[in-house]
């Protein structure tokens, strides 16, 4: 790290360019990532409270999917809400502190990283589901539930702990405009009037140990899963095992595919405006179509919404 001089002034606040572009059409995109948000929030809270409900939904792969919501809601929470107020202009939307813009980055990468290590506690559950089925109950007990899902909370914890110290020890003498709606990695390191090397490759290698750790579970998981469905005789019994995990294989793929995209790089982001678009994608958007992939593809949750909403249900 460069030592500060007497010219230099160190920022306090940060300013969030957002989509500086889009003036014009302000209200349409307010109007958008505002409804996107609030059908997130119905979605996952719908979801919650279905199988905290419902006693026949009482079971690990619907145990974690809880945990999912739960970690969806406050994901798209930490950096929406200030997206939405900076788009229409809202007093103080645009401004940011400087521990305020560490506090988001930290709290959006451990709910990414806990994302990451949930999606993979999934993929095990459902590999002892279909490779095992006579040892689940042993193998997927509740306490090993609850292990866990302890787990993945703790791990994603931990993650951005040196990256955060890191960025914290970076010297921010000026301009303090962040061309990005959150405080994410990249548009900071742009801004630092320090040496960012060492960050880079810290941030760089913290992503690749929390997405490689996380895939390799998944993958080992699924080519069991695909090996052991390849040698079912039966067609129909084979697509019957592999829709229990379809939804969550396309939940992987979606969010998996935009964090390789975006956090395995060495270098500073070269396009901001395109970067942009795939922030929005992994923290709103997929955030959204997440519950709609499960309830859709998933036979048992579709019943149990059919039994949450009907009068008899809440009678009895």
């Amino acid at each position: 790290m460069q030592p500060i001089t007497p010219n230099w002034t160190q920022v306090t606040e940060f300013i969030m360019v957002g989509f500086a572009g889009v003036q014009e059409t302000h209200l349409l995109f307010f109007m958008l990532f505002l409804t996107m948000y609030l059908f997130t929030l119905a979605e996952n809270l719908t979801i919650i409270l279905v199988v905290g409900l419902d006693h026949r939904l009482r079971r690990p792969m619907y145990f974690f999917l809880t945990h999912l919501s739960c970690l969806e809601i406050w994901y798209t929470s930490v950096t929406v809400p200030r997206m939405l107020a900076g788009l229409v202009g809202a007093e103080g939307g645009k401004n940011i502190s400087y521990a305020g813009c560490l506090s988001q980055l930290f709290i959006f990468t451990f709910l990414g990283a806990a994302e990451c290590f949930l999606l993979a506690a999934m993929a095990y559950d459902r590999y002892v589901a279909i490779c095992l089925p006579l040892r689940y109950a042993s193998l997927v007990s509740w306490g090993t539930c609850f292990r866990l899902a302890a787990a993945c909370w703790l791990a994603g914890f931990l993650t951005p702990i040196l990256p955060i110290y890191l960025m914290s020890q970076l010297t921010f003498c000026g301009p303090n405009s962040i061309d990005h709606f959150f405080c994410d990695a990249s548009p900071l390191l742009a801004l630092s009037c320090s040496d960012v090397t060492l960050k880079e490759t810290v941030d760089f290698l913290v992503s690749l140990a929390v997405l490689l750790v996380s895939s390799t579970v998944i993958a080992v998981s699924y080519g069991n899963i695909v090996w052991t469905l390849l040698r079912i005789p039966s067609a129909a019994k084979r697509w019957k095992a592999f829709s229990t995990c379809a939804a969550h294989l396309t939940v992987v793929s979606l969010f998996y595919g935009t964090l390789f995209f975006m956090y395995v790089r060495t270098k500073v982001a070269s396009s901001i405006n395109f970067n942009k678009v795939v922030s929005v994608f992994y923290s709103v958007v997929t955030p959204m179509l997440n519950p709609l992939i499960y309830t859709l593809r998933n036979k048992e949750v579709k019943e149990g919404l059919c039994r949450a909403f009907s009068l008899r249900f809440w009678r009895r």
